[in-house]
């Protein structure tokens, strides 16, 4: 960005020109240059966007090599072109900005030249999922009025929102049971119902579209195929690695370019590719397939896979196994757990009671016993 520079300084460097003056000396005083400027051709000029275009072209000896001359020849055109960029506004009608004390304003007419934007223009708003059906139906948006005459109120009144035409049939005093309806049935709670369900309907459909439109704006796009002139070496192998697995064989009869590296097929991305037989090849084979297919079909006993019965019997014994045994931990930790719980009946303190009494106590414990 060029640094600012005062009108005074252009004024003294216009007026010095290509005097110089010696080091002792003082500087004249500045001379006014005139507002009249002969150009040779005429500037175009674009005063809604304060733009003047100079066609004339620039003196090629005041501009070559870097130094004072070369800026002064550019603050020399710079003025004069903006000098005449000024006439052309005083040209213009002006008038008084608040009053006849205000300031003088003019009206600049409306830009001829357009220009380029400093962001890129918004993307259009994806249709919602009622404009393509209308789209498809060929259904064309009408435009109604938006009042309608009422005739109990004798007055127009809007078609939709509050206080509409014809009033909210939820709040109405009388309702018509319809026909075929059931009598008991509160039309009045049917009413209120309906409008709940119409709407958490709308209000559905309208979060449906916003979160369309929102994938929509954040979806990355795919990087484009179709031949644009700057294409890279990456792009254009992208472009033929898509042409090439396009076709029904995923590109594995397809001729290949010269210096082309072979590729192995992804793994795990797609699904298992269908096989099927030819149409015209070996009838001895084909005659063998249908005559085993009927021969299965008229056989009473179905067909028995050795192997996976032999496999089903093997996981049902070791499914067995592995409950009963899971059965039988749980049983020891049981008795585990009640030998912990009752610690009286074989521990210490039964053991220093027999040690505690005497060898004669034993003895007549034993004949009381016995008597």
């Amino acid at each position: 960005m060029a640094a600012a520079v005062r009108v005074e300084e252009l004024l003294a460097a216009a007026a010095a020109g290509e005097r110089e003056t010696p080091p002792g000396e003082p500087q004249p005083p500045p001379q006014p240059r005139g507002v009249s400027v002969e150009k040779e051709l005429e500037l175009e000029f674009d005063l809604g966007n304060l733009l003047a275009l100079d066609p004339n072209p620039p003196p090629a000896a005041g501009l070559r090599g870097a130094g004072p001359r070369r800026e002064a020849v550019l603050r020399a055109l710079a003025r004069d072109n903006v000098q005449l960029l000024v006439a052309q506004l005083w040209a213009l009608p002006a008038e008084r900005a608040g009053g006849a004390a205000g300031p003088l304003v003019a009206r600049l007419p409306e830009p001829s030249c357009r220009l380029p934007r400093e962001k890129p223009p918004p993307r259009p708003r994806p249709p919602t999922r009622w404009e393509q059906f209308a789209r498809l139906k060929g259904i064309r948006r009408r435009k109604r009025s938006s009042l309608v005459w009422d005739e109990q109120a004798k007055e127009w009144r809007r078609r939709w929102g509050y206080r509409r035409a014809g009033g909210d049939p939820a709040r109405s005093w009388l309702v018509e049971v319809p026909a075929g309806a059931d009598p008991e049935e509160d039309q009045f709670a049917k009413k209120r119902q309906e409008k709940r369900e119409r709407v958490a309907r709308n209000e559905f459909n309208r979060l449906r579209n916003l979160a369309r439109a929102h994938r929509a704006a954040t979806a990355v796009p795919a990087p484009p195929l179709h031949p644009t002139g700057h294409q890279s070496r990456e792009e254009l192998g992208l472009a033929a690695r898509v042409a090439r697995v396009s076709t029904a064989s995923l590109g594995r009869f397809q001729p290949r370019l010269p210096k082309e590296p072979v590729e192995l097929p992804p793994r795990g991305r797609g699904g298992k590719k269908r096989r099927f037989q030819p149409v015209l090849g070996d009838l001895a084979a084909e005659r063998g397939r249908q005559l085993e297919l009927l021969r299965t079909m008229n056989s009473k006993k179905p067909a028995l896979d050795i192997t996976r019965a032999v496999n089903k019997q093997l996981r049902e014994e070791d499914a067995e196994a592995a409950s009963a045994k899971g059965k039988k931990r749980g049983q020891r930790g049981k008795r585990g757990r009640r030998q912990q719980q009752r610690p009286g009946r074989g521990g210490k303190k039964s053991g220093a009671r027999r040690q505690q009494r005497p060898a004669g106590g034993s003895a007549g414990g034993g004949k009381r016993k016995k008597a």
